[in-house]
């Protein structure tokens, strides 16, 4: 059996472990395994659909530049979350150990585990675009928050309620304000 039809064979087992493991670094994994309702589970449903298309790009052997887009889909939801840049990319490196597990459980697809070296390697490039993704998406983070400090929008979104700042007593320990 070639790779490429013995990918395709095991495709949803897969990326049913795939996603399920990505899934799992999350802090409430339970609630974006289950809701299946992409308005209610948009990080799970993008997530699933990011990691879905990163699959068969990579079973047809397609152009790097071709990733980009479903990367961009799952690192993005990262970026923004309390994820490291090395948990934010992970999700790609650990795909040669899904892969590796769904094949060595059946007898027919084991002998084509020496055979995926080429794969681990598309599957490497595909994480360092993760990367630059997620490096990217920090970057405009953090130019965001800059601007919103210069403009002086942050003590707007940062300080909380005026009025519940009022009422607050003052640090020299006067009264509160009584308005």
């Amino acid at each position: 059996m070639e790779l490429t039809k013995a990918l395709a064979s095991k495709k949803q087992e897969i990326l049913s472990l795939w996603i399920e493991r990505t899934l799992d670094s999350y802090a409430s994994p339970g609630f974006f395994k289950s809701a299946r309702d992409p308005f209610a589970n948009p990080v799970g449903s993008n997530i699933a659909a990011g990691l879905t298309a990163l699959f068969d790009l990579l079973v047809t052997k397609s152009e790097l530049e071709a990733f980009t887009g479903p990367v961009d889909q799952v690192v993005r939801i990262r970026a923004v979350q309390d994820f490291t840049p090395a948990q934010a990319v992970a999700p790609f490196l650990e795909l040669k150990w899904v892969i590796r597990q769904v094949l060595a459980g059946d007898k027919g697809t084991k002998p084509l585990l020496q055979a995926l070296d080429t794969l681990d390697c598309e599957i490497d490039r595909v994480a360092l675009t993760a990367f630059n993704v997620y490096s990217d998406c920090r970057e405009q983070l953090y130019r965001n928050r800059i601007r919103e400090l210069k403009s002086g929008s942050a003590a707007l979104t940062d300080g909380g309620c005026p009025s519940a700042l009022l009422r607050r007593p003052s640090a020299e320990g006067d009264e509160q304000i009584n308005q």
